[in-house]
């Protein structure tokens, strides 16, 4: 048995880096998505391109500049004077948003009165919109509290003087000390690279397996491999052993490329991370074995494989986060094998997650994974008989 299996192990690998389309698709695929989500694929907002409409000119007016001007996060690029133009900036995408200062804010701020800024956002981009949102409420914010300040030191000088001696005017501060933990950068490539781990061994094994059975099937030696001494379950071993060798390969290519040319933290265990993996090929390669009971060539296993991939990548937390989803789809996400995996590595990666944490993901991953290679063995060793 073990000699028959080796020679159907070998001969999948020779006819797989023979064939020039699977020798791509173990090289190509996952160095670019890599590359696009390492280098392209960025919801970093560092500095933002605004316009400034001072419509009150006034001192005040001229510090609240200064704050924007000198806190880092935004490019003051174009100063509109009237509502059309102001309007033609965003309507050109030339700026992501505009700041508007409106008459009187000047001698609202000097009399102690409620004044507001305007801050207009081009919200095409909902995500990059919340962040510039958030850095202009933090730097009217700081500005705010320089005026308080200068206004409770001139009351407490006024008290002072008319008191004729010290007066004690307690003030209370809270003060707020943020400490991200996991990313503390905030960089979405830390969040990006891991899931790139998980679509890449998804979407090559699952489409290798499936193509390299229906392969045999469309140019016509899966009947001479049945006349052969070889039993169904070596055939299907030997059509199946070599993709797990594929699946770690590519976790490797792209751990390792994460790690030397993206600097993503690797906090947690990598044989935890290999025997995870090892659990989730157990489903991807049982899918491999399905779609090629149902596909006759290699171009209907790719259109079946590119059907079953993009469900499963939507619904895995990848780019939107499940708990943003609608209710009932959330509850469809628990029937979906990649999420529990990107939660893995994910918790791998950046939290350094162990198994006393993970084991409920990993234990789901085993269930499907068992369930869905006896299916599909099943359905393929009726076939072949």
């Amino acid at each position: 048995m073990w000699q028959r299996l080796r020679s159907i192990i070998r001969k999948e690998f020779i006819q797989a880096l023979r064939d020039p389309r699977m020798r791509s698709m173990l090289i190509l695929p996952p160095l670019i998505q890599l590359l696009v989500f390492g280098y392209a694929v960025n919801l970093d907002v560092d500095t933002a391109k605004i316009a400034w409409m001072d419509q009150d000119r006034t001192p005040a007016s001229r510090a609240l500049y200064s704050h924007f001007a000198g806190s880092g996060h935004f490019q003051i690029a174009a100063a509109p004077t009237n509502e059309r133009e102001m309007q033609a900036l965003l309507d050109r995408g030339q700026v992501e948003g505009v700041v508007r200062v409106l008459p009187g804010f000047g001698r609202d701020v000097e009399r102690g009165r409620h004044t507001n800024v305007q801050v207009l956002l081009d919200g095409t981009n909902s995500n990059t919109a919340s962040i510039i949102s958030g850095f202009a409420a933090q730097t009217v914010a700081g500005y705010s509290r320089e005026v308080s300040g200068g206004q409770q030191r001139s009351r407490l000088v006024s008290g002072t003087m008319n008191a004729g001696g010290p007066v004690s005017m307690p003030v209370a501060q809270i003060i707020a000390n943020t400490r991200v933990w996991f990313n503390p950068d905030l960089k979405s490539r830390n969040y990006f690279i891991p899931g790139v781990v998980v679509n890449i061994i998804t979407l090559v094994t699952l489409s290798l397996t499936a193509m390299a059975i229906v392969r045999e099937k469309e140019i016509g030696t899966m009947e001479q491999l049945m006349v052969t001494p070889i039993r169904p379950v070596e055939l299907i071993l030997g059509k199946t052993l070599p993709f797990v060798v594929v699946g770690y390969w590519d976790l490797v290519l792209v751990v390792s490329a994460a790690l030397l040319i993206f600097h993503v933290p690797f906090n947690g265990s990598f044989v935890l991370l290999l025997f995870a993996a090892f659990v989730f090929l157990l489903t991807t390669l049982g899918a491999g074995l399905f779609l090629s009971t149902i596909s006759r060539t290699q171009q209907q296993a790719m259109m079946a494989t590119t059907l079953f991939f993009q469900p499963f990548f939507m619904l895995s937390g990848f780019s939107f986060p499940i708990r943003n989803m609608p209710e009932a789809v959330q509850w469809l996400t628990y029937l979906n094998p990649v999420r529990y995996f990107m939660e893995i590595v994910r918790g791998v990666f950046l939290q350094g997650a162990g198994l006393d944490v993970l084991w409920p993901q990993i234990a789901a991953l085993a269930v499907f994974g068992v369930v869905i290679l006896w299916l599909s063995v099943r359905r393929f060793h009726k076939q072949l008989e």
